[in-house]
């Protein structure tokens, strides 16, 4: 009875000791799986850092549970589609001084609605997709990048949560309108809606194309009115031209002898 009790004494005492490892290897599975180059904390939040590791492009094996991500001053060009939608607990984002000048349509998708910090200053972007920054509820810092202005960055930024702080902070590097060039974002969209000059253009290429085909026709008219008429007057001078018909002397003999 005694050997039993120890049995089960010893018994209780691994099972205690092998659960309490199975929980630490599942509290600390994500540190332990940090991406090469990172260093990951966990510090009531997962922290993945990632900054100067001169990354080429974004980990694709980072912690599912990765609250805050900094991913900045790399060498990363591009945001693929969907690079962050298994980080459903992702809020800060850091991705600023790298060489990003490509961001994909979904490239926030699942992350969307969960961030509050989204931080792509001083890289290389001149153009986004105009769904790009769809419902996103981040505080966006997009500054220090050579944006092109037009009317979807125009659309990019209005729907964006903090689109009026956002857009004072973004320079148009070019512009579709060249006197913008080097201005605020903000002036140049309260001096010209950028979605209208398309279609003004458009307007206008239209009418000018509408009135070069109706001055073709007309002159198309003109011209067949005046050649059908020289025609006539040829074919009329013609006729005039032609010599009279004049009896013939044994038809005129044939008459005489009738009569």
């Amino acid at each position: 009875m005694h050997l039993v009790d120890l049995w089960l004494t010893r018994s209780l005492s691994m099972c205690l000791l092998l659960q309490s490892f199975v929980l630490m290897i599942l509290c600390f599975h994500s540190a332990s799986m940090c991406p090469k180059g990172c260093a990951c904390s966990l510090s009531g939040d997962l922290n993945v850092s990632c900054s100067n590791a001169s990354l080429k492009e974004i980990p694709r094996d980072l912690p599912s549970d990765t609250v805050l991500l900094y991913l900045d001053s790399n060498q990363i060009t591009s945001i693929p589609n969907e690079i962050f939608k298994d980080l459903h607990q992702l809020r800060v984002l850091n991705l600023s001084k790298n060489r990003i000048e490509f961001i994909d349509e979904h490239a926030f998708k699942g992350v969307a609605e969960t961030l509050q910090t989204l931080d792509l200053s001083d890289n290389r972007i001149k153009s986004v997709h105009k769904n790009a920054f769809n419902n996103l509820k981040a505080r966006a810092r997009i500054a220090n990048n050579p944006w092109h202005c037009d009317c979807t960055l125009q659309q990019v930024l209005r729907s964006m949560a903090s689109n009026h702080e956002t857009a004072n902070n973004v320079i148009c590097k070019t512009s579709v309108l060249d006197e913008h060039a080097g201005r605020p974002f903000l002036n140049a969209a309260n001096d010209a809606d950028l979605c209208n000059l398309p279609k003004k253009t458009t307007d206008y290429a239209m009418l000018v194309t509408m009135f070069g085909w109706f001055t073709m026709v007309i002159s198309y008219v003109v011209y067949y009115v005046r050649q059908n008429q020289e025609d006539a007057r040829r074919h009329l001078e013609y006729l005039k031209s032609l010599p009279s018909r004049q009896k013939k002397p044994d038809e005129a003999d044939d008459i005489s002898t009738v009569v």
